[in-house]
């Protein structure tokens, strides 16, 4: 059995923090290959627990959320085996506890999908509040009220969210009409009803892959859930559900990540185990910039910009449209582009964190609400920065790629969350880039020595 080690991620260790130090310049060329999704692979892991049959799941990506979720998993009684590093075996037979405690939920927003298929199989839930990454409002209102449409009873009670089923045990389906697109609510619902006695309709449902993926798994345990991938789901509700094994989907964001990568430094990447038809929005809009992407194959990318990039207007919104998390991503594109950009953020309100870092470093940025003006081309040079948020994080490595001189990045903390080793794969693409261990004496910082991973 393979246990992932957690020295590697700097999180919650006693007096030990993490760090990038990259010195920017280098032109990116080789091979990537895209690691899971993690926004895929954290509602399947949740979903295991709607069975006390095995659910097992390859292409987990090595990240830091995917341990929470495991511990998460554990914390009430579920058993997961990792044979390989990749794969998770996860068996919920004997769940004792209906609790998602604050400890963990407070670190990662996704905690919050174990209350669907807990309150659809036991009929009792109790998940604290949810925290995650600080971009802004992200209330969980759509979720509480579609679960009492479902005929639970929903309290808050000291920061927790109590549901109980009704007297039965079992949920009722319910036509559910979303007031505004949720990818967590849709989840959270559709594993709720896949055991609840009726047909269930999800109006205005997510679009995204993630849910498409999470009903693919759920079909392959014997539920029946029809229309995933469009604005209406349709789930029959079934007695129960059995054991399964899936693959889960390769990581868009990641891939559009490395995407500009390539593009910012003017090298050419080979993008591997991907899936370009998950991300056309991002794709179309980095053409029409100026970024040569070549399909090789279904699964595979070719990129390169050998002319430089020209300036792009773009606004976020809900899948197949420009998503929220590849805006930070794009700004850092648009500050190397010819031209001025406006970049219109729609689905959080607080996520141009990374703007006053990338100001720092020299990039003309101007905030006015939810539009940034980006001018271009503008150098950028190395400087101290913190990430605020995992795709921020993101943002604030491209920018280092690219800057002259040295670029410190504190708190990285946030990109181990979502992106598997990406200085290793950076560093094995030609980037001059090492992460950083520093532990924390008498309050104060005391650096020791490198860490650098190969792939």
């Amino acid at each position: 059995m393979f246990l992932f080690p957690l020295s590697r991620f700097s999180f919650n260790l006693s007096g030990i923090v993490d760090k990038f130090r990259i010195v920017g310049g280098q032109p990116l060329h080789g091979r990537v290959s895209i690691s899971g999704a993690k926004n895929s692979a954290l509602p399947c892991m949740a979903a295991a627990l709607l069975t006390p049959e095995t659910v097992t799941l390859h292409n987990i990506p090595y990240v830091r959320d995917i341990i929470t979720q495991r511990r998460l998993l554990e914390d009430i009684g579920a058993t997961v085996l990792t044979p390989e590093l990749r794969t998770h075996k996860i068996t919920a037979s004997h769940v004792e506890v209906f609790e998602a405690p604050y400890e963990l939920v407070k670190t990662m927003r996704a905690s919050v999908l174990a209350l669907g298929p807990l309150l659809a199989r036991f009929g009792k839930a109790k998940v604290s509040l949810p925290g995650g990454c600080a971009i802004g409002t992200r209330p969980i209102d759509l979720h509480l009220s579609g679960f009492e449409k479902f005929g639970a009873n929903v309290k808050l009670e000291a920061g927790n969210v109590v549901a109980r089923a009704p007297a039965d045990g079992r949920l009722c389906a319910a036509d559910v009409h979303f007031s505004k697109v949720t990818v967590t609510g849709t989840e959270n619902l559709m594993m709720a009803a896949t055991l609840a006695r009726g047909t269930t309709t999800l109006r205005n449902a997510a679009r995204e892959p993630e849910i498409v993926d999470l009903a693919d798994l759920l079909n392959k345990m014997g539920a029946r859930v029809n229309g995933a991938g469009t604005e209406t789901i349709q789930i029959e509700g079934v007695e129960a559900l059995g054991g399964a094994e899936h693959t889960i989907i390769p990581d868009r964001i990641e891939t559009g990540t490395f995407i500009v990568a390539a593009a910012l430094t003017c090298g050419e990447l080979e993008i591997k185990d991907c899936r370009p038809d998950h991300l056309e929005s991002v794709i179309s809009q980095l053409r029409r910039a100026g970024v040569l992407i070549q399909e090789l194959n279904p699964n595979t990318l070719q990129v390169s910009c050998p002319q430089g990039v020209n300036a792009g207007d773009v606004s976020t919104a809900p899948y197949p449209a420009f998503p929220t998390d590849m805006q930070a991503q794009y700004m850092v594109l648009m500050t190397q582009a010819r031209g001025r950009s406006e970049i219109i953020e729609t689905v959080f309100e607080n996520r141009f964190m990374h703007a006053s870092e990338l100001q720092r470093m020299g990039a003309q940025i101007q905030i006015d609400g939810r539009s940034a003006i980006v001018d271009g081309p503008t150098p950028l040079t190395g400087a101290r920065v913190i990430a605020s948020d995992l795709r921020a994080s993101a943002s604030l490595v491209l920018a280092g790629l690219i800057a002259k001189g040295e670029t410190m990045i504190d708190r990285v903390y946030h990109i181990d969350r979502g992106y598997e080793k990406i200085e290793a794969k950076l560093l094995a693409v030609g980037a001059e880039i090492e992460r950083i261990r520093a532990l924390v004496t008498t309050g104060q910082l005391q650096e020791v020595q490198p860490i650098v991973e190969t792939v």
